[in-house]
């Protein structure tokens, strides 16, 4: 039983180390109010779902709200033009919410106090493909973190307030644009 258990514990965890692996199908590179980098977003497509590692700086300490915006601009400063969360089942908003949650809705991404922070996670209610839960639709998706925790039940929003970093998420290899 235990050689199984270990047998188990590997096949997790080799999963986990793989989603790294290989190019990116998709990428997004997050810039605060001011412009500046705040990390980048990287995307693959498998199986399981749609896999993101969003790694970033420059954000304050504590928990963030991060979602899927329905649009592919990031102006800055306030980023109201990547719209709200990424919604196309007209679902109400959080991963705890009864009648939810937005396609967009993910984890909230939790930030050292050095601004640094990573999330990793697999999300099935988008694809990179073409459909309707594309994130690669008419006029794209953006990848935002908000000021404040995302309480994953309150619709619209989650309580998670302003938008403080956005990034456009484009096939890899495609030129940026959004900004």
């Amino acid at each position: 039983m235990k050689g199984l258990w270990i047998f188990v514990a590997g096949m997790i965890l080799s999963g986990c180390a793989t989603m790294q692996d290989g190019t990116p199908q998709a990428t997004a590179e997050l810039k605060n109010a001011k412009g500046e980098a705040a990390g980048t977003a990287n995307f693959w497509e498998d199986a399981n779902g749609v896999r993101l590692l969003a790694q970033v700086r420059r954000i304050p300490a504590g928990k963030h709200g991060i979602h899927l915006h329905a649009v592919g601009k990031c102006d800055p400063p306030d980023f109201t033009t990547a719209a709200g969360h990424f919604n196309p089942g007209r679902k109400q908003h959080g991963l705890k919410n009864p009648a939810g949650p937005h396609a967009g809705d993910l984890p909230n991404l939790e930030v050292a106090a050095d601004g640094t922070g990573r999330l990793e996670t697999v999300t099935k209610l988008v694809t990179l493909a073409s459909g309707p839960t594309s994130l690669f639709d008419a006029d794209g998706s953006a990848l935002v973190i908000h000021a404040n925790p995302d309480d994953e039940v309150t619709d619209p929003t989650g309580n998670s307030g302003g938008r403080i970093a956005c990034g456009v998420i484009t096939k890899a290899g495609s030129p940026r644009s959004g900004y």
